[in-house]
């Protein structure tokens, strides 16, 4: 991979205005990737079950929640990475680039801890989630296959970030790709051919995440980047990781928080029976899909922010924000209204029962103009995250996100239990959210609070 570093975007000169886009659209497609194995997935199992169908559709949606507050914590420790690698590239500290480097490819060791917890519990984890009895068998069984791909997935992850913090994100778009290729063909060969069911489609996840994986990690050790890894140089860095983890972890538990949050509501879909379940997931399915694509704008105005901090462009981390808030409303908007019009016709892709069809289209209509929300508070929490504050809104989501979804879920739902009830609380918790998250972008105002101690610092 010779001559990498030539095709990485530069984020500190040149215009915003198109270097967003160009590092957006990579990272949504990717992360749109790592969704479409899940989506194709439940289509594949769907269908080719026979009378199975909807009980193995049923039991791969239930652990949606569970797999997404795994994996949500620890991709979230990998946007510490990003933002302190960035951070040292603006700075031109390639000591500090090359320690927080080396400090991320071993993060993803925790991943061996997950399997051997996630091991032992299960099956009560998954009790926990009002999982039905017909279901828990194979809801089990897919849950302990797929917790062997999980040091594959977070090294990847953490790969990625590292990739993306000097602006290269097509490489890890390419490795996904090819892995994404793979996963289908794999679902196709062990789910109607093999009859393996859900055990198979957990088995192709976790072929697809090594290869996906071990392809980065090739190219990082090829790279003429600044970011190349060196084996002999793999460690952990205490300085390095310190600052990852104050970084990471809080915007960790932000993410896990929105699973915290989903485990709960999950539970109360689930108390509504095996075909509510089935409609959930298929729309869930989708949902996660479009969601990353309007997620791609926070990610980029961490990033982008995390530079150009580094290198004292202050006002730039500014124009940043609202470059990302203007085009990621544009493609909210868009994405809102192709979604809602053919929310339908999609759903039946995965189920033609038109039964599910319509329950689904509940939750389609429910969230999807909810996103606009979402959008809004993701871009202020990317801002904050790039000048290194990550725990206030980490904090935020946590008591506007979980505090409105636990109390909805134990005080509204058991007086009105339709789907249509537990539905509304997405928009309810996420227009919160965006509020109290404009608020504490007033608040701390990084922007201002830098120029007047520089302007203190100069006066002394």
């Amino acid at each position: 991979m010779a001559g990498t570093a030539s095709k990485h975007i530069d984020m500190t000169t040149g215009s915003l205005w198109r270097n967003i886009p160009l590092f957006a659209f990579p990272v949504a497609a990717t992360s749109i990737l790592e969704q479409l194995s899940n989506l194709i997935a439940t289509v594949i199992i769907g269908n080719f079950s026979g009378d199975q169908g909807t009980l193995a559709m049923a039991a791969v949606g239930s652990n949606v929640p569970l797999t997404s507050l795994m994996l949500n914590l620890f991709i979230g420790m990998s946007l510490g990475s990003n933002v302190v690698i960035a951070n040292a590239i603006g700075r031109n500290d390639q000591n500090m680039v090359k320690r927080a480097v080396h400090t991320s490819i071993l993060m993803a060791l925790v991943g061996f801890v997950v399997i051997a917890l996630g091991e032992i519990f299960a099956e009560p984890m998954l009790a926990a989630l009002n999982v039905p009895a017909e279901t828990m068998p194979l809801a089990s069984l897919y849950l302990r296959v797929f917790l062997l791909s999980m040091p594959s997935i977070l090294l990847y992850n953490f790969e990625a970030a590292i990739f993306r913090s000097v602006g290269i994100t097509r490489m890890p778009l390419q490795a996904l790709a090819v892995s994404t290729v793979l996963n289908i063909g794999l679902d196709l060969i062990f789910v109607p051919v093999l009859h393996w069911g859900v055990t198979g489609v957990a088995i192709a996840t976790a072929i697809a995440y090594t290869v996906s994986a071990a392809t980065l990690f090739v190219h990082l050790l090829k790279t003429d980047s600044v970011v190349r890894v060196t084996p002999r140089d793999l460690g952990l860095d205490p300085v390095a990781l310190k600052r990852i983890v104050k970084i990471g972890l809080p915007a960790g538990i932000q993410s896990a928080v929105f699973a915290v949050a989903n485990i709960i509501i999950q539970s109360a879909i689930n108390s509504l029976g095996t075909e509510v379940m089935a409609a959930s997931s298929a729309a869930m399915s989708l949902e996660y899909v479009c969601y990353n694509l309007l997620n791609s704008f926070s990610q980029a105005c961490t990033t982008f922010v995390g530079q150009n901090h580094g290198a004292r462009q202050i006002d730039r981390c500014t124009k940043t924000l609202k470059v990302c808030l203007i085009e990621g409303g544009i493609v909210a908007l868009t994405t809102i209204i192709v979604i809602v019009g053919l929310g339908r016709e999609i759903l039946s892709l995965f189920n033609s029962d038109p039964n599910i069809v319509s329950i689904g289209y509940i939750r389609v209509c429910s969230i999807f103009p909810a996103y606009a929300f979402s959008m809004f508070y993701e871009n202020m929490s990317g801002y904050l995250r790039g000048f290194g504050i990550s725990l206030m809104p980490a904090l935020i989501t946590m008591i506007c996100v979980c505090g409105i979804r636990f109390y909805w879920v134990f005080c509204v739902f058991p007086h009105f239990r339709t789907f249509a009830n537990i539905m509304m609380v997405y928009p309810i918790s996420l227009g919160t959210t965006a509020f109290f998250m404009v608020v504490a972008v007033l608040l701390c105002h990084p922007a201002r609070t830098y120029h007047t101690a520089q302007a203190k610092a100069t006066a002394r």
